[in-house]
């Protein structure tokens, strides 16, 4: 039987790589984990045909209590993600969160869309459509229940949702606007 010789040009099939691995260096962490909450195809019919575009609607949060949206149109899917993340990062809003929850009810509104948000005991989970279900996920939330009433369109449904949390005031923001002790808000 005859041996193959090895090739004496070309890759190395087993065995490391000569010129090291893929990476250039190690990754930096995100500040901010993104979710793409919907992708629409746009037409648009010009003399010589139909031009395609796409708009994404991305949510970007921290899990700690910063969350933001944004939106982005472009000729290709992947711009078009890139553009809405980077408004999302200039649209970023501080939302309060006491043990998973919000501190009270809130009702989101914006358009014909309306968002009802109620704070859940420890353990019930999150209760949401898709759209709200990725804003409240990524301000950290953990206990919520929600409901959406008019307009199901996802961008109205997430800037309803951004509408309400960025509503929530917390005891201490309340006492204060009042000028009295917390003690005194609790009765």
């Amino acid at each position: 039987m005859e041996q193959r010789k090895p090739r004496e040009n070309g890759p190395r099939r087993n065995g490391p790589r000569k010129n090291g691995p893929r990476r250039n260096g190690p990754r930096a962490e995100k500040e901010f984990e993104e979710r793409v909450v919907t992708i629409n195809r746009v037409t648009k019919v010009v003399k010589g045909g139909r031009k395609f575009r796409f708009a994404a609607l991305v949510v970007i949060g921290d899990k700690k209590g910063r969350v933001g949206f944004g939106t982005g149109k472009a000729n290709e899917v992947p711009d078009a993600i890139r553009k809405a993340s980077e408004a999302a990062k200039r649209n970023i809003i501080n939302v309060p969160n006491i043990h998973g929850t919000i501190p009270h009810e809130v009702n989101g509104k914006f358009g014909s869309g309306h968002v009802f948000i109620r704070p859940a005991s420890q353990g019930t989970g999150i209760i949401a459509g898709g759209p709200v279900r990725a804003v409240v996920e990524l301000a950290g939330y953990s206990d919520i229940i929600s409901k959406c009433i008019g307009s199901r369109t996802p961008i109205n449904m997430v800037r309803a949702t951004m509408e309400g949390l960025a509503s929530l005031k917390t005891v201490q923001q309340v006492a204060e606007l009042r000028d009295k002790k917390v003690e005194e808000i609790y009765g």
